[in-house]
């Protein structure tokens, strides 16, 4: 397997692109090869648990992440419909601290983005419904777990919205940037 490794706004954010086979019965592609993700990455990072949701336009969620010692990595995949999604660095000193990243990611561009620990993340439902699966190092951790305010001016995420979007009440009340 051999990946597309694409750049982001981000340097330690990036979008995978899987090689894919397709003829005339449809199309195969490995969603996940540990080897490969290694070299496209240079991360050695074995993952623990993979989350799926399903959302319906215009639904937000996020921005999302836990602190240590359960910070999360992320390799984020769309297998129904489109979503922008998007990283926030939250590292303490980074020199991208409280910057942004978003790319559309859909079952037909078969983008992947893969987000380190220390960001936080994010998306947006695009599609009349989009199922979203994504694997993560660490478990789900309830007392590490915290929230990134969505519209923080300080951050100025450009969410392509149509409509207001569709927030849970831990995401409407979510704590901006300088509280992270």
């Amino acid at each position: 397997m051999s990946l597309e490794v694409i750049g982001t706004d981000l340097p330690d954010v990036l979008l995978l692109r899987p090689r894919v086979f397709t003829d005339e019965r449809g199309c195969f592609f490995e969603s996940f090869n540990a080897r490969a993700f290694a070299l496209a990455t240079g991360a050695d990072i074995t993952f623990v648990q993979d989350n799926q949701s399903l959302s319906r336009r215009h639904v937000l969620r996020g921005l999302h992440y836990q602190v240590p010692p359960a910070a999360q990595a992320k390799l984020v995949r769309v297998a129904q419909g489109e979503i922008f999604d998007v990283a926030v660095d939250i590292r303490a000193g980074s020199k991208t601290f409280g910057q942004w990243t978003g790319r559309v990611l859909s079952a037909e561009n078969r983008l992947q983005m893969w987000i380190p620990e220390g960001f936080a993340h994010g998306f947006l439902v695009l599609s009349d419904q989009a199922e979203v699966l994504y694997k993560t190092n660490r478990y789900y951790s309830p007392e590490c777990e915290r929230t990134l305010l969505w519209n923080d001016p300080a951050v100025a995420v450009a969410w392509p919205l149509t409509a207001p979007p569709i927030l849970s009440a831990k995401d409407a009340v979510a704590a901006p940037l300088a509280a992270a």
